[in-house]
Formats: structure tokens, C-alpha cells, sequence
């Protein structure tokens, strides 16, 4: 062997890289705060805009008339209307009949809600039970009485509640020991709202039903089942798996049929012909009767703006509530 074999071979370096091209000089950021707090406010503005201008103006007339003497004089234009600050205010809150009105709106109100969410309820969980086809047809037969028009749904209901032709008087007769026959449900205040009432549920019942299918379909199954397992029965899952899932749905479902049903409106005033007796007014009648009956527009636009405010402390709550959901989530 040569010495030329011997020789250990000199290590080559390996070739450097090319440097990179010079990169473009970089743009300053913008803070993404800066960038996306505006954006909310734009995708809102349009309907923003359509609030202020269908709401603006009623809202903005309904309290300067709440400060003012303001009668037929005043819509005729013979006299000028007169500023009377707080007067209104003054002699409403101090109306005893007034304050008979809210306690019969809260209560009629209350009992709408609480009958319209648990019936609501019983059955959205119902629906959960039934096969497809069934399930189907009670969904169809719900968003036909949702869709139907409050005025052709209090027609009909004033025909089933007549007291000479009304079926139900009818139906009810044939049962052993019972005769309605000429019952009129409307003699007393109680037994009239009763009937109004139920007006109300039923008409309020498909939507919180719809939504409350909805919210079930989220429920996981695997909790349900782990409940189960660790021997919690039917009541058991539903309190302590299904309803903490759904609060979210039922606040708002809550809040939203507390606004409505202390805004009942038409159901009352169709249902007496256009003249609800005092034991039928609500705030919503009271404030239209002392507005167009008594013609004092003043006076029925500081009942209106009172009820307004009412209303803004039901939001206001709502509104707690749900922060506090959003926190704990």
C-alpha cells in the first residue's frame, strides 16, 4: 500500500448559504383593538337608524305631553298647550284607582308568565318523548296558532266563551250535574280575566315552546346519562343537568313575556267591544281610555311614560342576569 493510499483526505467546508433577500420594511400594527371597536357599531348603525326613526319621535311627543295640559283644546289648536312640570305625575300616583290598575297588571301578567313558561315547558319536554311524525304535527299546529292574528284569535275565543252561543258552555253542560247553559264569563272582573288570560298563554305558549325544543336539542346526552348512573331520576337530571343548560333561554324567554304581557293591549279591548269596564283596564287600556276616552293626553301619556319605566326595570334586570351568566361561564 502507497503512502498516497495512507493519507487521510483534507475535509472540504460546506458552502455558506446565500443570505436571504432584504425583506420589505414592516408597517407599523394597528392595535386590533382600534381596528374592531368600531365594527359592532357599524354593523348596528342601520338598525339603529330605523329605531330612532320609527321610536324617536312617539317617544320623544309621549313625554312632552306627560308635562303638559294638553286636552281637544290643545289638539284643535284653540289654546296653546300649557307646562304643568310634574302635575300629571302628581295627580296619577295619586289616583287610588290608578294603583288598583297596576296591582291587577302585575298580577294579570305574573300569572300569564309563570302559566305560559311551565305549560311551555311540560311541553318542549313532551315533544323530546314522541315519535317524529307526532312531534311533527303538534310543531305544525303550534306555528299555526303562533301565526294567527291577535284579533281573528280574540274572535274566536269570544265566540267559544258566548254566553248564548259560546260551545264551550255547551260542551260543558253535558257533563253530569253541570249546566252553564247562559254563563256569562264576563259578570265579574276575575272570571273575565281569567278568560283573557288564557287568550294570552295561549297565543305566548308556541314561541317558548319552539325555543325551548331548540335549547333541549343542546343538552349533551352524556350527562344525562352520568346523571343517571349516579342514580339521579327524572326530576333529578331536569334540575340539576337540563335547567342550569337552559337558564340563559329561560331569562330571556321570562323577560321578554313580562314585556309583552304587561303591554296586552288588543286582547282586552276587543274582547269588552272597545270598552273594557274598570275591572278590566290594565295600564295599557287605562292609559288608552284616559288618553281617548277622557280626552286628557296628558294625563295618558304619564301613565304610558310610567309603564315605560316599569318596563326599562324589567330590562334593567334582565340585563343583570345576564352578565352574571356571562360571567360564570
Amino acid at each position: 500500500m502507497s503512502a498516497a493510499d495512507t493519507t487521510t483526505p483534507a475535509k472540504v467546508p460546506p458552502p455558506r448559504p446565500a443570505p436571504p433577500p432584504p425583506s420589505a420594511p414592516r408597517r407599523p400594527r394597528a392595535k386590533a383593538g382600534s381596528a374592531g371597536a368600531g365594527t359592532p357599531w357599524l354593523l348596528l348603525a342601520p338598525c339603529l337608524l330605523i329605531l330612532v326613526l320609527v321610536m324617536g319621535y312617539p317617544l320623544v311627543r309621549l313625554v312632552t305631553l306627560s308635562f303638559q295640559k294638553f286636552g281637544q283644546s290643545q289638539l284643535w289648536g284653540f289654546q296653546p298647550a300649557e307646562s304643568v312640570g310634574f302635575g300629571n305625575f302628581t295627580n296619577v300616583l295619586g289616583d287610588s284607582e290608578f294603583w288598583s290598575v297596576v296591582v291587577r297588571t302585575i298580577v294579570f301578567a305574573a300569572g300569564c308568565v309563570i302559566f305560559t313558561m311551565v305549560l311551555g315547558m311540560l311541553i318542549a319536554l313532551l315533544l323530546q318523548r314522541v315519535s317524529g311524525w307526532v312531534k311533527t304535527l303538534i310543531n305544525i299546529a303550534l306555528v299555526a296558532s303562533w301565526g294567527m292574528p291577535i284579533i281573528v284569535a280574540t274572535t274566536v275565543f269570544k265566540w267559544l266563551f258566548d254566553a248564548d252561543y259560546g260551545i264551550l258552555n255547551a260542551v260543558l253542560s253535558r257533563l253530569p250535574g253541570v249546566d252553564m247553559i247562559g254563563h256569562n264569563w264576563f259578570a265579574s272582573g276575575p272570571q273575565g280575566l281569567a278568560v283573557i288570560m288564557l287568550l294570552v298563554i295561549w297565543g305566548a305558549v308556541p314561541f317558548v315552546v319552539i325555543t325551548l325544543s331548540a335549547g333541549l336539542t343542546q343538552v349533551p346526552k352524556e350527562l344525562e346519562e352520568a346523571a343517571r348512573l349516579d342514580g339521579a331520576g327524572a326530576w333529578g337530571v331536569f334540575r340539576y343537568v337540563t335547567l342550569p343548560i337552559l337558564k340563559p333561554i329561560i331569562v330571556m324567554l321570562t323577560t321578554l313575556s313580562v314585556i309583552w304581557d304587561m303591554g296586552v293591549f288588543p286582547q282586552v279591548f276587543v274582547m269588552r267591544n272597545g270598552h273594557p269596564e274598570a275591572e278590566f283596564q290594565l295600564l295599557t287600556t287605562y292609559s288608552y281610555d284616559r288618553a281617548f276616552v277622557v280626552n286628557d293626553y296628558g294625563q295618558g301619556s304619564a301613565i304610558a311614560l310610567i309603564t315605560v319605566l316599569l318596563l326599562l326595570g324589567v330590562v334593567a334586570v334582565y340585563m343583570r342576569q345576564m352578565l352574571k351568566i356571562g360571567e360564570v361561564e
